[in-house]
């Protein structure tokens, strides 16, 4: 009986694993098929233009169509395709993400013409043709967010580089007082760093002084960075169950195949081989910085800018960000 069931259940998570790939798929081309003539020329690029690698998280002129390029039609199509691609916990995020712009435009004190700090100025970008068994991908990114999705067919084979910020990181006044985006990110990290007895920290702190942006930016190759940190060997149960819970926040914002893809990815590298690394205050409200880093991954989060309340996060594949080593493996499989 035991084996039937766990039969079944790894029966249902295969066809849950399959139905999830032909809706990103059917998704992306229901989305592309809204649009007219001239906005499709505007949001498509062919798969190997450079444009596919020109990522950003800050607010500059991007291209592709925003949600001011939209019918109510293709507002919804768009939607759905973003929902699919994530997962509700990454699509949650990202939406606070997008609406924090809201917050940001009072703070700054700008006028209703002003579109700085504007939660309808996200893009969608498409790189190739949806199409079963050839390589595609699209991006959603704006300030704060920046989201690369590559695929094969209808399959998402990576989704890094990956950007998730928030400003403020904490809201101090009005209706959603209180509102923090990253909060995990932040009290986990905290709670991880403050475990660690004075040999420990001796080992994971590299710095007093946090760095002022993740050191990674938006550069097309992700590099490993020094010092290490203390290894996930050397922690405590307690401390590696904290370790284990915060890279979860990270790898959970993807849609369930390319997360377990993912963490699949990192466990055969070793879960042993991973660090932890910090710079900074060990105190909340104070510059601080802390990477997760192991042989094919680096997650960075830093809190430095308007007095510690503005958070940046990336996670990067340190050997397949844009899919690049899956893709060079596909041509040469379909070229013999």
């Amino acid at each position: 009986m035991k084996l039937t069931i766990l039969t079944f259940l790894l029966l249902s998570l295969s066809l849950f694993v399959h139905a999830q790939k032909d809706v990103v798929l059917t998704n992306a081309r229901n989305f592309l098929s809204t649009l007219s003539p001239e906005l499709k020329s505007r949001a498509q690029y062919p798969f190997d233009d450079a444009e596919r690698f020109n990522w950003n998280f800050v607010p500059i002129k991007r291209n592709g169509l925003t949600y001011y390029d939209f019918s109510d039609k293709q507002h919804d199509a768009a939607t759905v395709l973003l929902k699919s691609s994530l997962s509700d916990q990454g699509y949650q995020k990202a939406m606070a993400i997008v609406n924090l712009e809201n917050i940001l435009k009072v703070i700054e004190k700008r006028g209703p013409d002003d579109h700085a700090r504007d939660p309808m100025n996200y893009h969608f970008t498409f790189f190739g043709e949806p199409a079963e068994g050839k390589p595609w991908a699209w991006r959603f990114e704006g300030h704060h967010v920046a989201l690369n999705f590559t695929s094969i067919g209808g399959e998402i084979v990576s989704s890094t580089p990956s950007f998730f910020g928030s400003n403020p990181g904490i809201v101090k006044d009005g209706e959603s007082k209180g509102l923090e985006v990253l909060k995990e990110e932040t009290k986990l990290g905290f709670e991880l760093i403050n475990s660690l007895n004075a040999n420990q920290r001796a080992t994971a702190i590299f710095s007093e002084k946090a760095p002022e942006e993740i050191i990674s930016g938006n550069k097309r190759k992700a590099v490993p960075h020094t010092p290490d940190g203390i290894s996930f060997k050397e922690l405590s149960k307690e401390q590696q169950t904290l370790f284990l819970k915060l890279l979860d926040v990270y790898i959970k914002n993807y849609a369930f195949g390319f997360s377990k893809k993912l963490m699949d990815k990192i466990k055969n590298a070793g879960i042993k081989n991973l660090h932890f690394a910090w710079a900074g205050s060990l105190t909340p409200g104070v510059a601080n910085y802390y990477r997760i880093q192991g042989p094919m991954l680096l997650i960075e989060y830093d809190n430095t800018q308007n007095n510690a309340n503005h958070v940046h996060t990336t996670v990067r594949d340190l050997k397949d960000d844009f899919a690049e080593d899956i893709l060079r493996e596909h041509y040469a499989k379909e070229h013999k």
